[in-house]
């Protein structure tokens, strides 16, 4: 009898164990401290922010400002109004531009892609400036045209100047827009994004390398541009990509290039380390149906205008939980795309994620004689 009692308290012991081990999950530190004036992390796909510290504030952003000046000649190429082939005339404002340089000269033509190029991995404020002036006459306007698409993206804490982000009292940005800004450049125009990954480019029979120590320290690390004045201090925003999950951290204000990779190798690890995203919805996918009042069609399906993608903290994953919000009655006609309720995702008492649920078809009026029995019974039942 003894013996029995001790196998079954043995066997109770091993199944707590079992289960005391299933239930550990991933513990998620707080954001690591960060030696800059400002920061943020994250992450691509859900846009959600994992670390953050003063990412509205208004500073100076230096060379970083060429990320904009970049998106805003991948529209023009995209638009068809320049080309890659294209022979910039250099000016001799643009030559006489103080600061890192491509080494362009003065009254020769140089390709937009040397340009491009140069601006992206040399940092070349003369690069910049003659891809500015070709696309709007002068860098005034060109400045203008960078403040126009700095609203449409949500960049409010922004204003530019110029081209290059050379020092200026009314030239600044945040954290949190310089982030934007980085994801809307990968989304908009990967084939160009390509160019923040190379690591040295040569014009002029000059080789200059690319300023972004991360890319030779961290194989996952792709892009995008650093900066530096006296008055911005050492800046960084970078981007990295492990297995399908891509970070975005920008750091402004550090005290040295090397501050400024380390501090971002910080955030970058932090990120991959405690936390994991997970598509959960594809768009147009159908999601839920439901019923429809007056219709050629009972039934609706409804779904996503978007993927829906999340963010959370590594071993949670199975406790996210989903539920719909549906406008109701749902009378036609109904337009594909149409607004008809919600889609909510909860971590906890957490809300983590929102999206609004769409028709993905057309439904068009009933008969009369279906409009008439659904009217009668929307009446019965209130």
């Amino acid at each position: 009898m003894l013996r029995n009692t001790k196998v079954v308290l043995f066997l109770l012991f091993l199944v707590t164990m079992l289960t005391a081990q299933a239930a550990v999950v991933t513990p998620k530190p707080s954001a690591p401290t960060v030696a800059a004036k400002a920061h943020v992390l994250i992450d691509y796909d859900s846009g959600r922010v994992l670390a953050e510290e003063n990412a509205d504030e208004r500073l100076p952003p230096a060379s970083i400002t060429k990320l904009m000046t970049s998106y805003v000649v991948s529209h023009e190429l995209h638009s068809g109004n320049i080309g890659l082939d294209d022979e910039v005339l250099i000016s001799e404002k643009a030559w006489r531009m103080i600061g890192s340089r491509s080494f362009i000269k003065v009254n020769t033509k140089v390709s937009v892609e040397a340009l491009l190029r140069g601006m992206i991995v040399q940092s070349g404020n003369d690069a910049a400036v003659a891809l500015a002036e070709h696309i709007a006459g002068s860098e005034e306007v060109f400045a203008q045209m960078m403040n126009q698409y700095a609203q449409q993206l949500g960049m409010f804490g922004t204003n530019y100047m110029n081209a290059t982000g050379l020092p200026n009292p009314e030239h600044y940005t945040t954290a949190r827009d310089i982030a934007t800004l980085s994801a809307a450049l990968i989304r908009d125009f990967p084939e160009h994004y390509a160019w923040y990954a190379e690591k040295e480019f040569t014009y002029n029979d000059i080789t200059q390398h690319n300023r972004n120590k991360l890319l030779w320290r961290d194989n996952s690390v792709d892009g995008l541009k650093t900066g530096h004045t006296e008055e911005a201090g050492f800046c960084l925003a970078a981007s990295a990509k492990r297995g399908d999950m891509r970070l975005i951290t920008v750091v402004l204000g550090t005290r040295s290039e090397n501050a400024r990779a380390q501090e971002t190798q910080k955030l970058l690890n932090y990120g991959f380390r405690f936390f994991e995203t997970h598509q959960l919805y594809q768009a147009n996918a159908t999601i839920t149906d439901t019923k429809v009042w007056k219709g050629a069609q009972d039934q609706l399906a409804l779904g996503l205008a978007k993927n829906l993608t999340v963010t959370v903290p590594r071993g949670q994953y199975d406790d996210l939980a989903a539920t719909t919000n549906i406008q109701q009655p749902v009378i036609a006609p109904i337009e594909a795309g149409a607004q008809l309720g919600e889609v909510e995702i909860r971590l906890g008492d957490e809300v983590i994620a929102k999206q609004p649920l769409v028709a993905l078809t057309t439904v068009e009026k009933g008969s009369w004689w279906r409009r008439l029995i659904d009217e009668i019974l929307l009446w019965i039942w209130g």
